[in-house]
C-alpha cells in the first residue's frame, strides 16, 4: 500500500460510500485517464470484464471469430468464449514475447481465404513487455478488424513513448491483487470513443434503462467497480511510476547476478519498448542448464520461494482444443524452458540475496 489508501477509505466510510456507487469511481477513472492520456475510461471488477464488454462494443456476436495471442493468460481469450465467438490464436516472436505481426499477417489471410475474416483482434502485452503495436495496428487496420489492447499486465509500460492500453481504440487494465497497482480485485476499459465508453458503463450497471422503475431492453452485466475498490485504486495510483521503476529494478537486480550463470536468459527489452517488467522471467538452455524449470521451482518451492512456470500457450490448452492457430513455436518453447521470479516491489534487497542465494545453488547442481 502507498499509504494514501486507507485515508481514502475511512472518508468513503464516513459519508457512507460503501455500495458499488460513489464519488470515487469517477475520480479513479478521471486520474487514470489523466495518467495514460486515455480520453475515456469506466472502472469494472476485473480486466476480463473489459476485455468482455470490449468486445461486444467491437460487435463480436455468436459465430464469429477473434484473433487472440496465444502466449498469454486463459483471462485474455475466455471473453471470447462467453461472447459465442471463436478464438484464433496467434503466436509470438523471439524478439518481444509477444504477438509476431507476420503471423499475424499470415492468419489474417488465411481466415479471409476460408470465408472467416476476423471480427477483431485481442493483442496481449505480456509480462509487462509492450507488443510491436504499429504493424499489428496497421494490419487491423487494414482489413477492417477491431483492435483490443490487453494491457492487463503492463500499466506504465510504454510503446515508442505512449503508454500501452492507449494505442488502440480500446484498451483494457487489470489491478488484480498481483499487478503493478491494485484495487484488491478490479480493472478498467480505456477508450477513444466517449459513446462507446458510455455503452460499456451502461452495460456494465446491468443494461438499466432510464426509468422510475427497473427496466431493461438489453442483457445486462454487474460489471461494476465498487467505491472501496476505487479509493484503494486511487491511492495506487499515486505511486504507480515507483512501482513501475522498483519492478525495473528488481529485474535489473537478477540480471547483474543471474547474468553470469551460464545458459540463463531473460525476457528481451526491444528498442521501442519501455517494459514495466511486471514479473522477472527467465529462460534456461536445457543443453548447458543441468535443471529443468519444472525441478528449479520445486527446488525454490523447497527453500518457501514460489516461483510459476510462464504462461500454457492458449493453443495448447484443453479448453479450447479445435480452435485455429497459427503457431511459430515461439511460445511451446518458452513454456518448456521459462519461469517467472518473485518480482513483486514491497521485495526487500535481504528477500532478493534469499532468492538469489536459493536460484544460484538450484541452477548449478
Amino acid at each position: 500500500m502507498s499509504g494514501a489508501e486507507l485515508r481514502l477509505i475511512h472518508s468513503a466510510f464516513r459519508t457512507n460510500w460503501i455500495a458499488p456507487a460513489g464519488p470515487d469511481i469517477a475520480a479513479f477513472e478521471a486520474e487514470m485517464c489523466a495518467y495514460t492520456g486515455a480520453p475515456h475510461a469506466v472502472a469494472l471488477s476485473s480486466g476480463t470484464a473489459a476485455i468482455h464488454l470490449a468486445l461486444i462494443l467491437c460487435g463480436v456476436t455468436p459465430g464469429d471469430e477473434v484473433l487472440c495471442s496465444s502466449f498469454t493468460f486463459a483471462g485474455s481469450a475466455f471473453p471470447i468464449r462467453y461472447c459465442g465467438a471463436t478464438p484464433v490464436f496467434v503466436d509470438s516472436d523471439e524478439r518481444s514475447w509477444n504477438m509476431d505481426p507476420a503471423l499475424l499477417e499470415q492468419a489474417i489471410k488465411a481466415r479471409s481465404a476460408a470465408g472467416r475474416m476476423p471480427k477483431a483482434c485481442i493483442v496481449v502485452h505480456l509480462y509487462g513487455g509492450p507488443a510491436d503495436m504499429d504493424p499489428i495496428a496497421d494490419l487491423c487496420r487494414s482489413h477492417g478488424i477491431a483492435l483490443i489492447e490487453d494491457a492487463a499486465e503492463s500499466l506504465g509500460s510504454r510503446y515508442k513513448g505512449r503508454l500501452t492500453g492507449t494505442i488502440a481504440p480500446l484498451g483494457v487494465l487489470s489491478f488484480n491483487g498481483n499487478k503493478v497497482i491494485t484495487t484488491s480485485g478490479g480493472g478498467m476499459l480505456l477508450g477513444v470513443s466517449k459513446d462507446q465508453i458510455e455503452r460499456a458503463r451502461f452495460l456494465a450497471t446491468q443494461a438499466r434503462d432510464p426509468a422510475s422503475h427497473y427496466e431493461h431492453t438489453q442483457v445486462g452485466y454487474n460489471y461494476r467497480m465498487s467505491n472501496v475498490c476505487a479509493c484503494i485504486g486511487r491511492g495506487q495510483l499515486k505511486v504507480v511510476e515507483q512501482r513501475v521503476a522498483r519492478r525495473r529494478e528488481i529485474f535489473a537486480w537478477y540480471r547483474k547476478r543471474l547474468g553470469t550463470v551460464d545458459g540463463v536468459g531473460f525476457m528481451p527489452e526491444p528498442s521501442w519498448a519501455r517494459g514495466n517488467r511486471w514479473l522477472t522471467c527467465i529462460t534456461l538452455d536445457p543443453s548447458r542448464v543441468k535443471r529443468t524449470p519444472e525441478q528449479l521451482r520445486a527446488a525454490l518451492e523447497a527453500e518457501n520461494i514460489e516461483a510459476r512456470a510462464l504462461w500454457k500457450p492458449m493453443h495448447l490448452q484443453p479448453v479450447f482444443a479445435g480452435c485455429p492457430s497459427f503457431a511459430g513455436g515461439a511460445s511451446e518453447r518458452l513454456f518448456q524452458t521459462g519461469l517467472c521470479l518473485p518480482s513483486g516491489t514491497a521485495m526487500t534487497d535481504s528477500g532478493l540475496e534469499r532468492v538469489w542465494k536459493a536460484l544460484s545453488e538450484a541452477v548449478k547442481s
